[in-house]
């Protein structure tokens, strides 16, 4: 029997994606996964050093292995690295009751929000959030899809793309043909009820609405949802999920594309993975003087284990 489950991997002492191009890699590869799987997606976000799903499937530790494994087979080949990516473990919360399931995705699809990297769930690219009330919102004709010739490309090692899959031209798989789009349209009910939840504030009312369907799970609230991230507080959090954060702030992709484009190539390295500790170090030390960046990002985005700086 297929039960629901919020997932989330994250990744303390380095970014999962560094590049468009690996976003949309990851999203192709969890897609078709999911697919494999005969298990329903309900929602997804991917953020630089982790990510969020809301899934029905019978085996979310298999299914989640199977996904990671290719991603993270294309990241090494990618940037020369050997190893696991990411912790260890990933989290896993089963999901029960209408309004335990409202609160996991409505907070899935506001994570770019609560890390600051988007005014909005719906400024965001790597989320499954435009599948969703498409007519409703107007987004129906929104993209040109990619001919199919061409996408190859943007798929794992001999993978072909399902008959009812479609490509942006960007690569990525549309999220409406990966999500449940009518089962995640009719919890919500309307559009003007998921707005509703895209853009509520965190507190007790929210968790006083799940204890309504009276199944003996404590209310999901924020914290639950970030326990497995630690680059930023709850404080922090809530704090974005206000507007009140610095929109002008250099982001991760924004620094990897730095290092990636500029700084490793005049190295004469390939990758990162290819610096040693030190001269990440002093590459650290330029970021920070240059952006005013965090310590904790700069280590992120260059791979760096050493706290010292």
């Amino acid at each position: 029997m297929k039960k629901t489950y919020h997932l989330c991997l994250s990744s303390k002492n380095e970014t999962l994606f560094r590049c468009k191009e690996d976003f949309i890699r990851g999203i192709n590869c969890l897609c078709l996964t999911a697919y494999r799987f005969e298990a329903p997606l309900l929602a997804y976000v991917f953020m630089s050093n982790h990510v969020h799903l809301c899934i029905r499937t019978k085996d979310p530790e298999k299914l989640f292995q199977a996904f990671w494994y290719k991603y993270t087979r294309y990241f090494n080949s990618k940037y020369g690295r050997r190893g696991h990516l990411g912790e260890p473990e990933f989290f896993k919360l089963e999901i029960n009751g209408l309004y335990h399931l409202l609160t996991a995705i409505a907070y899935i699809l506001r994570n770019p929000m609560h890390h600051g990297v988007a005014g909005t769930p719906f400024g965001y690219p790597y989320s499954s959030i435009r599948a969703l009330f498409r007519k409703d919102f107007g987004w129906e004709n929104d993209y040109e899809c990619l001919p199919e010739k061409s996408e190859y490309r943007y798929l794992p090692r001999h993978q072909s793309l399902p008959k009812t899959f479609k490509m942006d031209k960007s690569g990525m798989i549309l999220p409406e043909c990966a999500i449940d789009v009518a089962d995640v349209e009719h919890q919500f009910s309307t559009a003007r009820s998921f707005l509703y939840y895209m853009n509520r504030l965190s507190g007790e009312k929210w968790e006083k609405e799940q204890l309504q369907d009276d199944n003996g799970q404590k209310p999901i609230t924020l914290s639950d949802i970030e326990s497995e991230n630690t680059c930023q507080d709850i404080k922090t959090l809530l704090v974005n999920e206000y507007g009140r954060f610095n929109y002008n702030a250099v982001t991760d992709i924004q620094l990897c594309k730095e290092i990636d484009t500029d700084i490793v190539v005049r190295s004469g390295k390939k990758s990162i993975y290819e610096l040693s500790e030190q001269e990440k170090k002093r590459i650290a030390l330029f970021l920070m003087r240059k952006h005013h960046a965090p310590a904790v990002q700069i280590r992120r985005c260059l791979a760096l284990q050493d706290e010292r700086l």
